[in-house]
């Protein structure tokens, strides 16, 4: 195929100019052509896949009858800035995910939340709790903390 899109190249080059070109300018255009191709074709393929947003399935395995429950996503606000997920344990980044794939916010899973005592901002779990007999590193302790934040039970 990339034969035949340089010859084609070359052949309208000479009955355009009289001239003809070197076997690797030849190959230089034929190659920006040929990029130029695949640009098009990647930039059909996102455009014919966008729609209105009046016009998009929620999500492709959701039909066309049921909504995801949850509160309606804003464009441009995340998710955890319209809604609180205080007591969820997922991660920010995975309830605005969620929201950016289906268009709707989840609903807070309290259910999930960890056990543990709620972290306060700037102090660390270590500081928060006794967790002399627990045989975790004072590190380990306080990135549970940080990642979910809830300083995690004591283990004995």
């Amino acid at each position: 195929m990339a034969d035949k899109l340089v010859l084609t190249h070359l052949k309208r080059h000479v009955e355009k100019t009289g001239k003809i070109m070197s076997h690797r300018t030849t190959l230089r255009h034929a190659r920006n052509a040929a990029a130029a191709v695949v640009i098009a074709i990647a930039a059909f393929g996102l455009t014919a896949c966008q729609g209105s947003d009046s016009e998009a399935s929620p999500s492709s395995s959701t039909s066309a009858s049921a909504k995801p429950s949850g509160t309606p996503k804003k464009p441009g606000i995340k998710c955890t800035d319209l809604v609180n997920y205080g007591e969820d344990s997922r991660s920010n980044a995975e309830i605005n995910s969620i929201g950016e794939d289906t268009g709707y916010c989840p609903e807070p899973n309290k259910d999930m939340a960890p056990s543990g005592t709620p972290k306060k901002p700037g102090i660390k779990c270590t500081d928060l709790v006794n967790y002399g007999e627990d045989s975790r590193s004072n590190a380990e302790i306080n990135s549970i903390g940080e990642d979910t934040g809830y300083c995690p039970p004591v283990q004995q």
